[in-house]
């Protein structure tokens, strides 16, 4: 049912529903007002009889019959249009309209009251008539017909349940037609948005202010509900793409090892005789492959995840605590490894947590395997400080090795996806992975020389806490595709020499 139609039908209901209320209101005004006029003119009538009756109460205990008639005469005579009914010692004078003498009546009564009988209806007051001779007490009643306040009530009765009728289709049809006028604004807004498709077309809705607020704010919602499945549509299709990226990076990058490992478990079964020195050879090659496809796994999920990672996943970080516990975890795998870290605490970013602390890991673990030269024990520097940035405070975490350094024209390509030196024990997703959270922090990263001697930094400045836009603003804006294409030149991600 439409909503014209129901609001129709409501109004049609009510508006009689209230004009009866308002009618049954103003019949008991109009009742109340006939019987003040009626008690009124009973007051006066009693006044004007009052005298008569002491007179015809004296004449009666004198018991003169000629002067007793007159007086009656008199008393009804003064009467004049209402019904009269004298009690007293010597019995019952009465004329005029009044209910019959079977009909009890209220007694002691000082104010009019109706009293009902044969179908009809009176207003009576009782007036206690006192003589100054013995004998000369009674009782005056005065009746005045309902008739005429019955008759106008009936008449107003008649005029209400007729206005009641006439309201509901008037009320009802006025009603339907405002608000089929009124929802006009809705029902063009109901046709754009019906006509809309997400799955099929980019069109999206292009509403025009109708300063009807509820219809506007209908209007706001739905652009809200279309952008947010726009947003979620292409969240669905990066992940589908970071799947696949992950699946054909996978099987690519793990073929020669499980190759390896297949002939390795070949020459096992196939050898049982196998020399201790040989057996000892491949089963340490099993080892070596068996980390290698550990490691190129856990660097493919976190890229995945950094390339899936919500705004809502970030928080307060601070980077001194990510450097002092990725320090501890280096040194407690590598005991030979000398670790320095000079950190500056109060350092927080607004930041990924995980993503953070893999930035450190990669970065300090991407020295200790290139910075060991000539057999000795490798050495990693690490430092965190405070800077002004261009237009805001960053921190600076640095990096040095002591090893043979990166050419500049081999800087641009360490971050690329699989992208090691030869010999390298590592995956080559771990600076991959640097890069793709640093940009994620609207970070820089840079690659220059150790300046007091041979080796590589790596530099890395993010935004400290409060000094840039909120993340659910600026995710959006940073690529995140590093699984499905590759490193590049990211937003906010630069690579430079000394």
């Amino acid at each position: 049912m439409r909503l014209s139609t129901r609001i129709a039908l409501v109004v049609g209901t009510v508006v009689p529903l209230l004009v009866l209320a308002g009618g049954a209101l103003l019949l008991r005004m109009i009742a109340n007002d006939l019987h003040a006029q009626q008690d009124a003119h009973l007051r006066d009538r009693a006044a004007a009889v009052k005298p008569d009756a002491k007179a015809l109460l004296r004449t009666t205990a004198k018991d003169r019959p000629a002067a007793e008639e007159a007086r009656q005469r008199q008393l009804f005579t003064t009467a004049l249009d209402v019904g009269i009914r004298l009690d007293g010692p010597g019995g019952t004078v009465s004329g005029g309209p009044q209910p019959a003498a079977r009909v009890p009546l209220p007694a002691g009564t000082r104010v009019p009251v109706t009293v009902r009988a044969d179908g009809a209806s009176w207003r009576v007051l009782s007036v206690p008539v006192t003589g100054s001779k013995p004998g000369a007490q009674g009782t005056l009643w005065l009746f005045s017909p309902d008739t005429a306040a019955k008759t106008q009530r009936d008449f107003v009765r008649r005029r209400v349940i007729a206005a009641a009728l006439l309201a509901a289709p008037a009320s009802g049809l006025l009603a339907w037609v405002a608000t089929a006028r009124a929802a006009r604004p809705l029902r063009r807004l109901q046709r754009r948005a019906g006509g809309l498709d997400p799955r099929t077309s980019a069109a999206r809705l292009d509403h025009t202010p109708t300063r009807i607020t509820e219809v506007d704010d209908l209007a706001r919602t739905l652009q809200t509900v279309l952008a947010r499945y726009d947003e979620q549509a292409a969240r669905t299709a990066e992940a589908l793409a970071t799947a696949r990226s992950f699946a054909a990076a996978a099987s690519h990058e793990l073929r020669n090892p499980l190759m390896s490992l297949g002939t390795n478990f070949d020459i096992l079964i196939g050898h049982p005789d196998l020399p201790e020195s040989e057996r000892a050879e491949v089963l340490e090659d099993l080892r070596r492959e068996h980390g290698r496809l550990l490691g190129l796994l856990v660097m493919l999920r976190a890229l995945a995840e950094g390339d899936l990672v919500e705004a809502d996943a970030f928080g307060s970080v601070d980077l001194a605590d990510a450097v002092e516990d990725a320090a501890a975890d280096l040194r407690r795998r590598h005991p030979g490894a000398e670790v320095v870290v000079h950190a500056s605490g109060g350092l927080r970013v607004q930041g990924w947590e995980p993503g953070l602390r893999s930035v450190v890991d990669n970065l300090l673990a991407n020295a200790l395997a290139h910075g060991c030269t000539d057999g000795r024990p490798a050495r990693v520097d690490v430092s965190l400080c405070r800077v002004q940035d261009e237009h805001a405070p960053a921190a600076v975490l640095v990096v040095d090795d002591r090893g043979p350094g990166i050419p500049p024209a081999a800087r641009a390509a360490v971050f690329e996806r699989f992208h090691k030196r030869p010999g390298s024990p590592g995956s080559g997703l771990g600076l991959t992975l640097v890069a793709q959270q640093t940009a994620l922090h609207r970070g820089r990263i840079t690659i220059q020389d150790r300046p007091d001697g041979p080796g590589t930094r790596f530099e890395v400045r993010l935004p400290l806490t409060g000094t840039w836009d909120t993340v659910t603003a600026t995710l959006p804006l940073l690529r995140r595709d590093w699984l499905t294409t590759g490193a590049g030149e990211p937003q906010s991600f630069h690579k430079g020499g000394s």
